[in-house]
């Protein structure tokens, strides 16, 4: 007798995947955690091989598991293809969206993927830039749909979030803290400079990049301190710098802006890419 793989646990062995834990994977496919955990464990016996081994506190993908999740991808894409059709939701056109560098490297390349899997007749176009950008671009209705950083009290935040210090503690023993920091306009390099100056702390702007990957080589160099959201932080950069040697930096947030005029296709996209962020970020 053929054994069937259930959609519900293929989708959310897909989400565990794609946020990186069963907690965050919890807010994309709306079960509990511990259902969730049972989830894994019934898929699991369905297929007869572990999908999961802990490294430290995360879970990493088994062999069996890369096998299992590149097959279940092209089964939820099927299914939902097919209910698309047959609830006449096919989608089609071009899309335009835009996206902060944050964003399009942390999970840019799933949402695409995802996206265009269900729905292969919808053109993308993506363009990667600076909030205030990106927000003309969209007045101008040349973007559909804007995924950006903003300051508090935007009523398009979809989620607030944290500014940090990111660099080698080192560093904070200079008299003079050098600093790597994006070009202007940009709400955490406006954000560093004012509270720098508001204590008094001496500072100099060494690196200044139109690119967030020249901030990064910078930081994580050991060359500048710089201010992001902690979405920056991966192995190779050293952790948060917290102390009295660093003043508080303000809270931020994370806006979705979507064109009066967009179609049905990207307002699907806008969809997606706002339960991404939320479970996410």
């Amino acid at each position: 007798m053929a054994t069937n793989l259930p959609t519900e646990l293929l989708r959310s062995f897909v989400a565990i995947v794609e946020t990186g834990s069963m907690q965050q994977a919890t807010e994309r496919v709306f079960v509990t955690q511990s259902a969730l955990s049972l989830q894994m464990r019934r898929l699991e016996d369905l297929v007869r091989q572990p999908l999961f081994h802990r490294q430290g506190r995360k879970l990493r993908v088994t062999a069996a598991g890369e096998h299992l999740l590149c097959t279940a991808r092209q089964i939820l894409a099927m299914n939902d293809r097919v209910l698309a059709a047959l609830h006449g939701q096919a989608l089609s056109g071009a899309v335009r969206i835009g996206l902060n560098q944050d964003f399009a490297e942390l999970f840019l390349p799933g949402v695409l993927r995802d996206f265009t899997t269900r729905h292969p007749d919808v053109q993308m176009q993506v363009r990667i830039g600076g909030g205030q950008e990106l927000l003309e671009a969209l007045r101008a209705d040349q973007l559909d749909v804007v995924l950006c950083v903003r300051e508090p009290g935007d009523p398009n935040m979809i989620k607030t979030g944290s500014m940090a210090w990111l660099g080698d503690p080192l560093l904070l023993d200079r008299p003079i803290l050098p600093l790597a920091l994006l070009e202007p306009p940009c709400i955490f390099r406006a954000a560093a400079l004012r509270v720098l100056e508001a204590s008094g702390r001496p500072f100099r702007i060494i690196v200044e990049s139109a690119s967030l990957s020249g901030v990064r080589a910078a930081v994580q160099a050991g060359l500048a301190v710089t201010c992001r959201n902690t979405l920056f932080i991966d192995p190779e950069i050293t952790t948060i710098l917290r102390g009295s040697d660093l003043p508080a930096l303000p809270s931020m947030g994370f806006a979705l802006y979507v064109s009066p005029q967009a179609s049905t296709s990207a307002r699907h996209l806008a969809a997606l890419v706002g339960d991404t962020t939320a479970a996410v970020v």
